[in-house]
């Protein structure tokens, strides 16, 4: 065996004792407290991102703050997209992998961890960039004490993540390709917009918004 398969073996054996699982859409998905519990809502993001990709250029899928990997999962389910998932925390990236398993989906899916600004090459593009980042206020994130602080933590605005992972998608996003970003509110929408009117004319410009139970989605195309 493999010493990074035997180390990742290793992981998941000292983590199954804590692991939940629980139906996303048709996956079941497994995760544990040191991962964000998926939010039945997020799915709606999941069959959005399906149908863009129906009318999206070839090429892969990227998602950015991917947690255990079931949006995205969900997304390239039934498809031939190659699907990369980043995610800062080792423990969502051993259960993005496990799920991708799990749905019969391992060999086109590849878990990368760390920061999605040290983990993607230059070269790469991708056909849909898929963004879950952290929107929740600093100062709110108490209100929240189940949820793992690095997965809600969104900095004094709730947007410090969201607009790493916008610059992120500009520079990874193919011509003809969209993103599709989570966020909280209507305020951060409006702080969205306004970021957006200071990119060059080659940017990314909001072509939709959908509000969701608990949560709001936005569409951004380049311009």
């Amino acid at each position: 065996m493999a010493a990074a398969t035997a180390g990742y073996l290793l992981r998941m054996t000292t983590i199954d004792h804590a692991a939940e699982t629980m139906g996303f859409g048709p996956l079941r998905i497994s995760f544990d407290g040191r991962v964000l519990r998926p939010r039945p809502w997020t799915a709606a993001q999941s069959q959005w991102a399906a149908e863009i990709l129906g009318d999206a250029p070839a090429g892969p899928v990227l998602e950015l703050c991917a947690g255990a990997g079931q949006i995205g999962l969900l997304a390239v389910a039934g498809s031939a997209r190659r699907l990369v998932c980043v995610d800062l925390n080792p423990a969502a990236c051993d259960y993005a992998r496990r799920n991708a398993a799990d749905a019969g989906l391992a060999e086109q899916v590849e878990v990368r961890e760390g920061s999605m600004d040290e983990v993607l090459r230059d070269s790469e593009r991708f056909a849909l960039v898929i963004a879950d980042p952290p929107w929740v206020r600093r100062e709110e994130i108490g209100r929240f004490p189940e949820d793992p602080v690095l997965a809600i933590d969104g900095g004094p605005d709730g947007m410090e993540v969201a607009w790493l992972c916008v610059d992120t998608a500009h520079d990874h996003l193919m011509r003809g390709g969209s993103v599709l970003l989570q966020l909280g509110t209507v305020e951060q929408v409006d702080l969205l917009r306004d970021r957006l009117r200071e990119q060059p004319d080659d940017g990314l410009v909001i072509s939709e918004v959908r509000w969701c139970e608990r949560g709001v989605l936005v569409r951004l195309d380049r311009a």
